[in-house]
């Protein structure tokens, strides 16, 4: 029915049959890159580890069950505590521009990758995140706090739910560890999967360091292992940075769309193979606000959401620099980046935001519809989502008696009912140029507009309750973000927007 969106996400079939913990690591593709890309160093052990929870969704990728995952022994090998049979731990070396100026090395200073493991669609590197201090660590401790563990593990199987490419969250350990951030809280630790954590700054570290030999073997390495169809290229290099071009405007369009504000849009964040990484300071949108700040110390709105395109496409001309001794001039690599990005991100958003809109065909005009659209949402401060999804519900062309009582839901989103009485009108004359029919159109908008979204309430909900012992509103939450676009009436509350503006308040980098 709708306009198609980009193709399945990767990782998303379960293994089988069934693995033990024992069998999780099976090799390490990055541990056999020279010690350039790496140093080896073992998690250190967290202080009474404790299984807050995992994602059934994830632990069947990698071939574990229920029985596997709630063994007495799992929270210690989930949190580094103790090493998981085969597992080969390194910390890997990346560089960054940070807020657009280059930060020289940085690097996993508080990330291990313990190695890979099988799934149906190809390895999975198994990384702890807030397993201890790596030589990296800048003179930090190495940890991540309960706070933010339980933020990206909801947020990482919440955007996998929503069909935008992510890292997954297998489990998140807690501890009894407290450590020093705005105030003493409790470290945790979360077991992440991803084909890859290789980033943007991965290829600007070597460049930076005038190391064009295992820049070289870098890019070598993620074609073999990654996109290996673009070895038969006439140019391979060009053919990656092409295609890290176009993955990157399909996951930001996935943003664009969806309303969702990375918040810390650095180049280490960037995934080469268009992933969402790193969940810090993120938000869902509430009411629609197109300059929102999800970062407190992004003062100046770098990364505001309707920057984010705009910053991608400034990332990728770091990256094409970074990339420039493999494919040519400063010129000749912008030119990729200028010819591949802005063309893929409009055909990917406008893909998005027509099936969000219900339009099965690409028409004349579409465009100044979805602007008109996002331009009435801001200034009547609309609910993002709770807008699409009751527009999913509404009747193509009602009668004129039966308007009131169709149109009401969505009208009583609006302060000033008028003016969305004449956006009903635009909108409808628009499906009727494409014959729509409102039982599969219906049905096709509920399948891409989500109920359900990772609110910034919910999160500050499980947070508290986290901290009191009481993980029953962890694992509702999880639940609930699993299947976003079902109604699932015993979780009706999630669906609310924020009581007041307090919870859309942009959220610290501290972590």
């Amino acid at each position: 029915m709708n306009a198609p969106l980009p193709p399945p996400l990767p990782f998303a079939r379960h293994l089988s049959p069934p693995k033990t913990l024992e069998q999780l690591i099976t090799g390490s593709r990055q541990a056999a890159l020279p010690a350039a890309f790496h140093v080896r160093v073992a998690p250190v052990p967290l202080s009474e580890p404790r299984l807050l929870a995992f994602s059934p969704d994830a632990a069947g990728l990698v071939g574990l069950d229920d029985a596997q995952m709630t063994r007495p022994e799992a929270a210690a090998w989930l949190s580094g505590s103790q090493l998981l049979p085969g597992a080969q731990p390194l910390a890997t070396v990346y560089g960054g521009h940070q807020f657009g100026t280059w930060s020289g090395r940085l690097g996993d200073g508080r990330a291990h990758l313990l190695g890979d493991a099988d799934s149906a669609d190809g390895p999975l590197e198994v990384q702890l995140k807030g397993s201890g201090a790596t030589p990296y660590a800048r003179f930090a401790d190495g940890r991540a706090v309960l706070r933010s563990s339980l933020r990206e593990f909801l947020a990482s199987e919440a955007m996998h739910a929503l069909g935008i490419p992510t890292t997954r969250a297998l489990s998140i350990v807690g501890s009894s560890l407290e450590v020093q951030r705005d105030g003493m809280e409790t470290a945790a630790v979360v077991t992440r999967l991803a084909p890859s954590f290789v980033r943007f700054g991965t290829p600007e570290h070597f460049h930076a360091e005038d190391d064009t030999a295992h820049l070289r073997l870098l890019a070598d390495h993620v074609i073999a292992h990654f996109r290996p169809e673009l070895r038969d290229a006439a140019q391979p290099y060009a053919a990656l940075l092409a295609d890290v071009c176009n993955t990157t405007a399909a996951l930001v369009a996935s943003w664009q769309a969806i309303g969702f504000i990375h918040g810390v849009m650095n180049t280490d964040n960037m995934s080469l193979l268009g992933l969402t990484l790193d969940y810090g300071p993120f938000a869902f949108m509430d009411r629609f606000d197109p300059g929102r700040i999800s970062n407190r110390s992004d003062t100046y709105g770098r990364y505001a959401f309707r920057a984010q395109p705009r910053i991608a496409h400034w990332n990728l001309y770091v990256l094409a620099d970074a990339l420039g001794p493999l494919i040519g001039h400063p010129d000749v690599t912008r030119d990729i980046v200028d010819r591949h990005f802005q063309p893929a991100f409009d055909r990917c958003y406008g893909e998005r935001m027509r099936a969000r809109l219900g339009l099965m065909h690409a028409l004349p005009g579409d465009d100044d519809l979805i602007a008109g659209t996002l331009g009435l949402l801001a200034r009547e401060r609309v609910d993002y989502t709770l807008f699409f999804r009751t527009l999913s519900r509404l009747p193509g062309a009602p009668a004129r008696d039966e308007r009131a009582c169709s149109d009401a839901p969505l009208r009583d989103l609006f302060a000033d009912r008028e003016a969305c009485d004449a956006w009903l009108i635009g909108w409808r004359a628009r499906l009727a140029r494409e014959a729509s029919r409102d039982e599969p159109r219906q049905t096709a908008m509920l399948k891409v507009n989500p109920r359900y979204i990772l609110r910034n309430w919910m999160a500050d909900e499980v947070i508290r309750d986290a901290r009191q012992g009481d993980l029953r509103s962890l694992h509702r939450v999880l639940d609930c973000l699993r299947q976003p676009f079902d109604d699932q009436p015993a979780l009706a509350r999630y669906a609310q927007p924020p009581a007041d503006s307090a919870c859309s308040a942009p959220l610290s980098c501290s972590s």
